[in-house]
């Protein structure tokens, strides 16, 4: 994977440590004003290893291939959604303009955007719990969210993802679109995406959450 961009800030005050943050798909590194060019430099190098390494570890565990995502997707239904999404398939898919990722109840198919393919592994088990949920309720209704919120960093995910969005200007709203409007225009074509489901599919057991 190659290091991303990085753009360098010089703080004023003296006292100021050295850190780091990503800003959408750049990593901004602040340091103090009166560091040397030499120093800068070290350090931006250490601080990209350092935050590449993070990275590293807090990864997804399905990252690696389709088959792996299809692992971690069923055992993210067994753990919060008490097993009843059953997807028939889970898989990496290019890059979205305007979604994170995707579902087609009436197959129980589910495609996550490569855009979150080295987001924390906390993020991508939103979004898979997430697209889950719609083989519950495929509408963004009170049953879907009841059992989405199941999961316990829902709101850490949508923070995360809503910051990656406004920072990179990428126009994505929620994750997979408003179910009311989505056209398909990001999935294959006559693709019945999550809004344009109305009866039941291999892969939903429309009941209600219940429990904590």
């Amino acid at each position: 994977m190659a290091s991303p961009p990085v753009e360098v800030r010089r703080s004023a005050r003296r006292k100021r440590m050295v850190s780091a943050r990503r800003e959408g798909e750049r990593l901004v590194v602040f340091i103090p004003g009166w560091m040397s060019a030499e120093q800068e430099r070290d350090w931006v190098a250490e601080m990209v290893k350092r935050v590449e390494a993070s990275e590293a570890r807090r990864r997804s565990p399905g990252r690696n291939n389709d088959e792996a995502l299809m692992r971690r997707g069923q055992e993210l239904s067994t753990r919060w959604l008490e097993g009843r999404a059953r997807p028939s398939s889970i898989r990496w898919v290019p890059v979205m303009r305007t979604r994170w990722a995707s579902c087609t109840p009436d197959d129980a198919t589910i495609r996550i955007s490569e855009r979150l393919r080295d987001a924390p592994g906390w993020v991508v088990d939103y979004v898979l719990v997430h697209e889950l949920a719609h083989l519950l309720s495929a509408a963004h209704d009170e049953v879907f969210w009841s059992w989405v919120h199941r999961y316990p960093r829902t709101e850490r995910a949508i923070g995360y993802l809503e910051g990656l969005n406004a920072a990179a200007e990428l126009g994505i709203t929620g994750v997979d679109g408003d179910p009311d409007t989505a056209d398909g225009t990001d999935g294959p074509v006559g693709e019945r995406e999550v809004g344009g489901f109305g009866g039941t599919g291999p892969g939903m057991e429309p009941v209600r959450a219940t429990g904590t």
